[in-house]
């Protein structure tokens, strides 16, 4: 089994904001890789990675970091694959991460998802790469009716709380 997302993360305290990709990833069985590499302290290694990626059978790369935040945008311009940047609330409720995240110069693209949103990082890995591979495809598409038929069910729920003056 070979990895087709690769999830990168500037350090380990990342980890309980991104395992919630690994978990995604996990159950629509599209294989992954977990690594931690940092623009700052390890950037050769980062290179390397990035050069490499395509030719190791990466598709995507999910980057995090936090504060700072340069991980997504330096891999981004190592490399022609898609990478997908998470900002970790690590400092400044994580505004400083996104901004240094989503403002790329043309010709560098990052997409972004919210602070600490690595479930929709996960989520839009899955949809990539289900653009060419129909089984992934229909794995996201179920996953997605899921999600509605558990507004359903909240609705079903919440009708349940009687008030005098509640109209619906």
């Amino acid at each position: 089994m070979k990895a087709q997302v690769s999830i990168i993360m500037g350090s380990t305290s990342d980890w309980p904001v991104m395992q919630k990709t690994a978990d995604f990833l996990n159950e629509m069985e599209i294989p992954f890789e977990v690594n931690a590499l940092s623009a700052h302290r390890t950037p050769e290694k980062v290179e390397k990675f990035a050069k490499n990626a395509k030719e190791n059978g990466i598709k995507v790369i999910i980057a995090a970091a936090g504060m700072a935040a340069h991980l997504p945008g330096v891999i981004a311009a190592m490399t022609p694959l898609p990478v997908i940047g998470v900002p970790i609330k690590a400092s400044l409720d994580g505004l400083d991460a996104l901004l240094a995240i989503v403002q790329m110069p043309p010709g560098i693209p990052v997409a972004t998802v919210g602070i600490n949103g690595s479930l929709n990082a996960g989520i839009l890995a899955a949809q990539i790469i289900g653009s060419g591979d129909d089984a992934i495809f229909s794995k996201t598409v179920a996953y997605k009716e899921d999600l509605k038929k558990k507004i359903a069910k909240a609705n079903e729920d919440l009708s349940a709380h009687q008030f005098d003056y509640r109209t619906n």
